[in-house]
This record gives C-alpha cells, structure tokens and sequence, in this order.
C-alpha cells in the first residue's frame, strides 16, 4: 500500500502541525522539545513531524543523538502560490468595479 501524500492545506489543516510550524518559527527545535508543547505521546508528535517533513515544510537534521527540526520555504510555496491567485483575482474585479464607478460617476 502507498502512503498518500498530503497537500500543503491538509497539512496546516491540523491545529497541532499548525502551532509546531509557529513554534519552529522562533528556533529550530528538536523533536523531544516540540514534543513537550503538546499533550501528546511522543509517537504522535513523531508522525506530525514526519507529515511535516514529507510535505517540505521542515528539514530534520542529525546532530549527535538529536534531531533538529527546521523550516524550509517549500511546504509554504505551495499555500503562497494559491494565496498569489485569488490575490490577482481579487484585485481585477476591485479594478473592473473602480471603472465602472468612475464611469458612473462621469
């Protein structure tokens, strides 16, 4: 069986991935000190990191016997990319009515 792969959304869907995101944003952490934010068994703060991990949002890296948890830009690109669209979106029908109000207003 294939392990299905999560999008960026699905990711940032879960309260705790979020609040673990906001954490490794002030410092890279290891994973037992993001897991003692959190009532949780030290398994499951393990699956989120690795959810995490496989959708780009963090580096894990190796130093003596810890694992360090590290942001990294790719996870975000993706929210960033959608967020991007609906801005231009937006923006466009916010033009198109200011033309018909100035219109109007001739």
């Amino acid at each position: 069986m294939t392990a299905q792969t999560l999008d960026a959304f699905q990711v940032i869907a879960d309260p705790s991935r979020r609040k673990m995101l906001q954490l490794l944003s002030k410092d890279n952490m290891t994973i037992n000190a993001l897991a003692e934010n959190f009532d949780m068994s030290r398994p499951a703060v393990s699956k989120h990191i690795k959810i995490m991990y496989k959708a780009g949002f963090i580096s894990i890296t190796d130093i003596g016997r810890e694992r360090y948890c590290t942001l990294k830009q790719d996870g975000f690109n993706e929210l960033q990319d959608f967020i991007n669209y609906f801005d231009k979106f937006w923006t466009n029908k916010l033009n198109k009515l200011q033309s018909i109000l100035d219109q109007k207003s001739r």
